[in-house]
């Protein structure tokens, strides 16, 4: 079976406008034979030996992601955390999980990924997160409630455009993880943090070498 990302190529030079992409586009078909090579790997590599994730996300501004930073500081020394938190740089909010495979993803996944992307129609909107807590997974969380209602709204409409085919209501709690501990700490309200979204990134994400390669930046537009 093919490899997802197999055939290595240079994604990290710039990508062709989202125009070009637009006008020559990938037929149906092509789609239909993109998605069902990817669920085929998604399905066949296993989490604990890939080395590269593509996931599409929300990321604060450099002013709110230095803050988070700051605070993430005080709330590890103040509950005795002792996992390392993420760069300022890594914050973020994932939106859709594209996949885990071995390699440099392909010109022609990223190409296609950004063309549904591209047609996801949504104004910029406020995020704001007034709570901390850990998940059972270990990670430690800003979360919040109605106030993260656009991130639902934009998750759902990201989802449907990259797999439209029918399924259940997919799951989504918006969060952004700052650290990852053993210990658990129970839900607790916070000061309010957050930013304006303005924008949908897709992720390379080198893993375990806490390195993530922005690909594709597409800012938030109303139709």
């Amino acid at each position: 079976m093919d490899d997802l990302f197999a055939n290595t190529v240079d994604t990290h030079q710039p990508l062709r406008g989202l125009l070009e992409l637009q006008k020559r586009g990938l037929s149906q078909l092509g789609m239909r034979r993109l998605r069902q090579r990817h669920a085929g790997i998604a399905r066949t590599t296993p989490r604990r030996l890939a080395t590269d994730r593509l996931f599409f996300a929300v990321r604060p501004d450099q002013e709110t992601a230095a803050e988070i930073s700051e605070r993430t500081k005080l709330w590890r020394t103040e509950h005795g955390l002792t996992g390392r938190p993420l760069k300022p740089e890594h914050l973020h909010v994932t939106l859709f999980h594209v996949g885990d495979a071995t390699g440099t993803p392909p010109a022609e996944l990223i190409e296609a990924l950004a063309e549904r992307v591209a047609a996801v129609e949504m104004p910029a909107f406020r995020v704001e997160f007034d709570r901390v807590m850990s998940f059972s997974n270990g990670a430690f969380v800003l979360g919040g409630d109605e106030s993260l209602i656009g991130l639902e709204v934009l998750q759902q409409r990201l989802s449907d455009a990259l797999d439209p085919s029918p399924r259940p209501a997919r799951r989504f709690v918006p969060h952004v993880t700052l650290l990852r501990d053993n210990r658990h700490i129970a839900e607790q309200s916070i000061e309010r943090i957050g930013w304006t979204a303005c924008e949908v990134v897709l992720v390379h994400s080198l893993l375990g070498q806490t390195t993530h390669r922005d690909l594709v930046r597409l800012p938030l537009r109303q139709g």
